[in-house]
């Protein structure tokens, strides 16, 4: 691995960027964790930035040679906002970016998908990260754990779609090895875990494991379009319903062999997570509220 340069964390707080700073920090590496109140982070130094901000940038740019980039949360135009950045960070010295985008979304595809087609014309060292579902949206502050904590029910419009849900440890693996090796992958990298599963799977899996019971309530794309349309806008809720009628049309059955090629380990699975923090005592969904944010909507860091 190269140690050259400082590596600039963009969404350093969030759920792979926090990750992705950690493992940077042990392994030694110079890291500015940034963020639009420059939290510190152990071993990192904090910075402000705040993508809507220019005048954050510059500082935040300061003797960085590689940055890991989070498009900016909830931004339906993530180009526009993003891309002036990055020629900028490109006129500054930066020479290798990686941007997180989603299994969901291809080269050129909508949202972050222009700023993926883009990001080989602007820097000679470049990976897209194209991870599928997040295993941490069954833990963290999201809808499914959400229901899975009031009602003991994950409701999904997938019908009997499997995905091959990933661990944001190893997708933060995978960014540390895109940002330190000699050689950048300059390639688009699907990362997916071990196995492809069915929703019905992970109900089975938090029941067994944690002893709390857990059933999947299989909905139409009209019923879950309306029942996040009561929490969310109607556009956002449509895309959403959307995302879940692909997964039961079969669009995330599938697993690859990113994570164990570029870090040499397999991937974790699903019933790992749930064990690991079953054995340290961490509940199984959280105790705040929280909306549901899927791969490469703009809502994930």
């Amino acid at each position: 691995m190269t140690t050259a340069g400082t590596i600039l964390v963009i969404g350093a707080t969030g759920t792979t960027g926090s990750r992705t700073t950690a493992q940077l920090t042990a392994a030694g590496h110079r890291v500015k964790a940034a963020g639009r109140r420059a939290t510190p982070v152990a071993g990192a130094e904090p910075v402000a930035f705040d993508w809507y901000d220019p005048a954050t940038h510059a500082a935040a740019l300061a003797g960085v040679d590689r940055v890991y980039l989070i498009p900016p949360l909830g931004e339906p135009d993530p180009a526009a906002v993003m891309l002036p950045f990055l020629q900028r960070a490109r006129a500054a010295g930066v020479r290798r970016a990686v941007l997180l985008s989603s299994s969901a979304i291809p080269e050129g595809g909508p949202a972050v998908g222009l700023v993926h087609q883009a990001l080989p014309g602007l820097f000679d060292q470049w990976a897209v990260l194209r991870p599928s579902w997040f295993m941490q949206n069954f833990t963290g502050a999201h809808a499914h754990a959400l229901s899975i904590r009031d009602e003991g029910t994950i409701w999904t419009a997938t019908g009997s779609g499997r995905v091959g849900f990933i661990d944001a440890e190893d997708i933060a693996a995978v960014a540390v090895r895109a940002l330190t090796d000699e050689q950048a992958p300059d390639a688009d990298l699907v990362l997916t875990g071990p196995e492809a599963l069915g929703y019905d799977d992970i109900a089975m899996t938090l029941t067994e494991v944690t002893g709390r019971p857990v059933v999947h309530r299989r909905l139409s794309y009209e019923q879950l379009r309306d029942r996040l349309a009561a929490h969310l806008p109607v556009e956002f809720a449509a895309i959403l319903a959307g995302m879940d009628r692909a997964i039961a049309e079969g669009a995330e059955d599938r697993v690859t062999d990113t994570v164990r090629r570029l870090t040499g380990r397999p991937p974790r699975s699903f019933r790992d997570l749930v064990e690991r923090r079953t054995r340290r005592g961490e509940p199984s969904a959280p105790e705040v509220s929280g909306t549901a944010t899927p791969p490469g909507s703009g809502r994930r860091e």
